[in-house]
């Protein structure tokens, strides 16, 4: 009956947007108000990224049952969304009770779509594991049309969408899915994985693809510090700072600072709703450099962080979200005409070339790929030009193109960003009830 009740509410009350250009000078603002409900934080942030905004600033308010939350937000050019057009579809995907539907979690069985089959792995990983990986599916006669490969702390997860290399279609073979997932689980399993390899086959369209991705990672408890490797230099200042801490034991108080990057409200966001817990309020600034985020937060069963060892976890499962897409080493990317067993090809060179991939998403639309490689030599540093400008000359020049380098980026200057003291935020807008007295350093 209570489920029911909060339908009726939810219907009665349907979400309202309000997309204004005029009161921000550098950014488009969009104001979502709507009945209230566990996920709704993480739905909208969703759809905001899914249509490439940049939020450059987040204002969250959820008390009670009502659901009122701000977001300045931008293109990838740093411009406003000026296109009447593009504003229309935003608000039409916010508002639709489609968008702001429940979610499952986890995974399913094996029902693949009349598309393309979705094969989710984890593992332990280690250098030319994707090469493997695509060697076996090219073998069997899988064409990869999409797919999203993340690596962190000694970890492997992806999502991968195959076809039938004769029919363009999902594989509906049982016999079949079951030797892929048989072939793909002994190449994760390798000779020394510590932990049990994971292959899944699934419908795609579950779920949004990154989620799913911190799911697997999280299940696979990557958030668990292991020893680096030798002749792996890890610069630790470039570490998220995150810290919990309870407040008049009504709040636990989150505050994260790292660096700045796409996505990652959505990141920390969705880690918290898939660990249960709710935010009640919140704020979020970047800076040029740097990112803010601070929350205050409850478990859903309505108490606050209780023990030492569920805040040391919620700092572990926070850091491992803000760094497991965090940009590593050297952006490639393959712009090229599609073709059966081009990636199998590409990540065999790469692994030839002696190349480590920490983190990789392919993508094929119109008979093109547009694929985005980043990586690193085998132990972690940099890799030698020379042997980019080899690897180029075997693909082609034109076809694969450096973007970006992490490593040649400048180190960012210390940012003294004055935290934003909630307690002001809600005195602003009158609740009266939160007091927090804080400094930084």
């Amino acid at each position: 009956m209570d489920d029911e009740y909060a339908k009726l509410i939810r219907r009665m009350n349907p979400p309202r947007v309000v997309i204004d250009n005029n009161s921000c000078e550098d950014a488009t603002v969009i104001q979502v108000d709507s009945a209230n409900k566990h996920g709704i934080l993480l739905q909208v942030i969703q759809v905001l990224t899914d249509m490439n905004l940049v939020i450059t600033k987040a204002y969250i308010s959820s008390d009670g049952g009502w659901f009122m939350d701000v977001f300045n937000v931008i293109d990838h050019d740093g411009n406003k969304i000026g296109d009447k057009e593009v504003i229309n579809h935003i608000q039409r995907r916010l508002e639709s009770d489609a968008s702001l539907g429940h979610s499952r979690r986890g995974s399913v069985g094996v029902m693949p779509s009349e598309e393309h089959t979705s094969i989710e792995l984890a593992g332990t990983d280690r250098p030319g594991l994707l090469s493997e990986v695509c060697a076996v599916l090219a073998d069997l006669q899988c064409n990869v049309v999409n797919a999203e490969i993340w690596t962190h702390n000694a970890r492997a997860a992806a999502v991968v969408h195959v076809t039938d290399t004769s029919t363009g279609c999902a594989i509906k073979d049982l016999k079949r899915l079951s030797l892929i997932k048989e072939l793909l689980c002994n190449v994760l399993k390798g000779n020394n994985d510590f932990k049990t390899a994971k292959t899944t086959v699934s419908p795609p369209g579950v779920m949004n693809r990154q989620r799913r991705l911190h799911q697997i990672m999280f299940d696979d408890r990557d958030y668990e510090r292991v020893e680096s490797a030798v002749g792996i230099v890890k610069d630790m200042s470039s570490r998220p700072q995150v810290t919990v801490l309870n407040i008049e034991k009504d709040y636990t108080v989150i505050t994260m600072r790292s660096k700045d990057r796409p996505k990652l409200l959505f990141d920390t966001v969705c880690t918290l709703t898939d660990m249960q817990y709710v935010v009640f309020h919140g704020v979020v600034h970047t800076g040029r450099m740097e990112a803010y985020q601070e929350f205050y937060i409850r478990h859903v069963d309505g108490l606050p962080v209780s023990s030492e060892a569920e805040r040391e976890r919620v700092i572990q499962c926070l850091e491992a979200a803000i760094e497991r897409r965090a940009s590593e080493g050297l952006e490639l990317e393959l712009c090229t005409e599609d073709r059966i067993g081009l990636l199998s090809d590409i990540t065999r060179i790469f692994r030839e070339n002696s190349l480590c991939i920490k983190r990789a998403e392919i993508s094929t639309k119109g008979g093109k790929v547009k694929d985005t490689f980043h990586v690193t030599d085998v132990t972690g540093n940099p890799v030698d030009p020379k042997i980019i400008d080899s690897i180029q000359r075997q693909i082609g020049q034109t076809k694969l193109q450096v973007k970006h380098n992490s490593f040649a980026a400048a180190k960012p200057p210390q940012e003294t960003t004055t935290g934003f003291f909630l307690g002001n935020f809600f005195k602003v807008r009158s609740f009266q009830n939160f007091k927090l007295i804080r400094s930084y350093s």
